[in-house]
């Protein structure tokens, strides 16, 4: 990481009134999270995500499919928030204004305390019913059941409230992050590739109306050009950030 692009993003950050965070399954993968992409092990060895992840599968195969997210559920009950989850929700009283938007659906940024989180897709432990979106409480979910519950409003079968492939984001989470995009001074993205879309074209509405970009990513592949790039995990570069910003300690962040 090129210190000068530390110094200049710290500058920016102290400078800047309205902020606006992407993070994608980077910042969950630091946490020990697999993402979306790793190959899957286990009973799901010979399937895709995609095979799993779309409403065509769940009809054929409801109980299969809401056992591989009771997995996924599971595994995101048993990680931790990182410091870069950490630092972010620490954010939220030190700038005028902040918008974080996830693509992640694990709830880690709220396990970390972040106050406001736009998730453009869903999360993975809330549930709905299959046929008409009604929230299905919690309480009437078995984790211990391989098989969905039924929506106690109109008996169709309950799945999680996640976005699957072949759907389109959810229209109120997706207004409120173009408006972000289109009102920020300063948009950072962080542990996404950012080529996937319409969550891509955020970082480049906000750039082209005028804002800084900075990416934070261990894989050069993410940068984004005319934007900063900072090269490493957010859980270290996001507390170094605190500490050149505003001198903070940045074991504060490693809870």
């Amino acid at each position: 990481m090129n210190s000068n692009d530390l110094q200049t993003l710290a500058q920016l950050l102290k400078e800047s009134r309205h902020l606006a965070i992407l993070t994608g399954a980077g910042i969950s993968a630091e946490s020990g999270l697999p993402t979306f992409r790793d190959p899957l092990t286990g009973l799901w060895a010979n399937f895709r995500p995609e095979d799993l992840a779309t409403p065509e599968a769940f009809q054929r195969n409801p109980e299969f499919v809401w056992q591989w997210y009771v997995d996924r559920r599971k595994m995101a009950n048993h990680v931790r928030p990182n410091p870069g989850h950490h630092m972010i929700a620490w954010l939220a009283d030190r700038i005028p204004k902040l918008t974080l938007i996830t693509q992640n659906v694990d709830g880690l940024h709220q396990a970390a305390g972040s106050p406001e989180v736009i998730e453009l897709h869903g999360n993975i432990h809330r549930s709905k019913c299959f046929l008409y979106g009604h929230p299905i409480e919690v309480e009437l979910v078995d984790e211990n059941s391989i098989k969905p519950p039924e929506c106690p409003e109109c008996g169709s079968l309950a799945r999680p409230d996640v976005v699957w492939f072949g759907e389109t984001l959810p229209e109120k989470e997706l207004t409120e992050a173009v408006s972000a995009a289109c009102s920020a001074d300063l948009f950072l993205v962080i542990g996404t590739s950012g080529v996937v879309n319409p969550a891509a074209s955020l970082s480049l509405t906000a750039r082209n109306l005028g804002a800084t970009v900075a990416v934070i990513n261990p894989d050069p592949g993410a940068a984004i050009r005319g934007s900063l790039f900072l090269k490493g995990n957010s859980g270290k570069i996001l507390p170094e950030l605190a500490a050149e910003t505003w001198g903070i300690d940045p074991s504060l962040f490693m809870k």
